[in-house]
């Protein structure tokens, strides 16, 4: 269901902080016709955790609006208190949307069966599917390979995005959850490595600013292509890394603005904007991988 090239896509906002919908009906269009896989909207990239619930919930229908089902649209619906997630998914029962992703929660520090029971909760609070989102470098909370087995035997538990960059944990997943539960990647260093071990895609920051070769290089991944997708991996590797210089989403808001692709570069704190040192860093990664208009 869920495979390719998968843009964790920015949230754009004016030059007074509030959400730029003409930006994010642009960036729709963008990714369209790059050929990106499909959107998550509002995840960590799309700074969920700086915007209101009804900014939440209006970005996300306003993304699903401007796809007029052209492209999948997923939301991120995780949040820290499981009530709240199930709050969200619920809001966008019925919508279109394609699913959910939710991320494990952040702050609290569960155990394994705490996690077990978040999710499981979530699942059973809606039809939508889930795709459950590991990445412990924001939550301080890892979600073990065993304890995804135990939640992908719930029928709309679909995947996962593991963004821990650990390899080997792609062919121990598939081997507790069977070859048909999801498994993309959410790190874009190691996304084509995670496809070459048997993954499904990636759900991506690179491809917010270089949406058609990504498209491209997860297409060549999936049909077994794996030097002709290295060739655009090598070229894309300076953002794959310097997108990450500062706190993501700070240096892809940069790169997005400076490419044209958003009217301002617009965060809200506690996110700044990226520093002057950083600057000629992710400008430089831009020309290395040939996407600096």
């Amino acid at each position: 269901m869920f495979s390719g090239s998968m843009v964790a896509l920015i949230t754009p906002l004016d030059e007074a902080g509030e959400v730029d919908y003409a930006s994010l009906a642009s960036l729709v269009e963008y990714h369209i016709a790059a050929g990106t896989d499909a959107i998550v909207a509002v995840g960590t990239t799309g700074e969920s955790a700086t915007l209101t619930v009804d900014e939440h919930v209006k970005v996300v229908l306003k993304t699903l609006e401007y796809a007029q089902g052209r492209i999948p649209v997923i939301a991120g619906t995780g949040a820290n208190a499981t009530h709240e997630a199930i709050t969200f998914s619920k809001l966008f029962s019925g919508t279109g949307v394609a699913g959910c992703l939710t991320v494990t929660p952040y702050y609290n520090k569960p155990t394994q069966e705490g996690l077990y029971q978040h999710f499981k909760a979530i699942a059973e609070a809606t039809e939508l599917p889930q795709i459950l989102y590991n990445v412990p470098g924001r939550t301080a909370v890892d979600l073990l390979p065993e304890t995804v087995a135990r939640l992908a035997k719930i029928d709309n538990i679909v995947g996962i995005k593991d963004a821990t960059a650990d390899l080997s944990r792609v062919k121990k997943t598939r081997e507790l959850c069977g070859d048909e539960f999801i498994q993309l990647s959410g790190d874009d260093a190691t996304g084509l490595d995670f496809v070459a071990e048997g993954g499904h895609g990636v759900i991506s920051v690179t491809a917010n600013i270089a949406a058609a070769d990504m498209a491209q290089m997860f297409k060549l991944a999936l049909s077994g292509q794996f030097e002709a997708a290295d060739e655009i991996n090598q070229r894309l590797m300076p953002l794959h890394k310097q997108l990450f210089v500062e706190s993501n989403p700070i240096p892809v808001k940069w790169a997005a603005h400076q490419l044209g692709l958003v009217s301002y570069g617009t965060l809200r704190l506690p996110l700044t904007k990226l520093s002057e040192s950083a600057q000629p860093v992710v400008a430089e990664a831009l020309k290395d991988a040939n996407v600096l208009l």
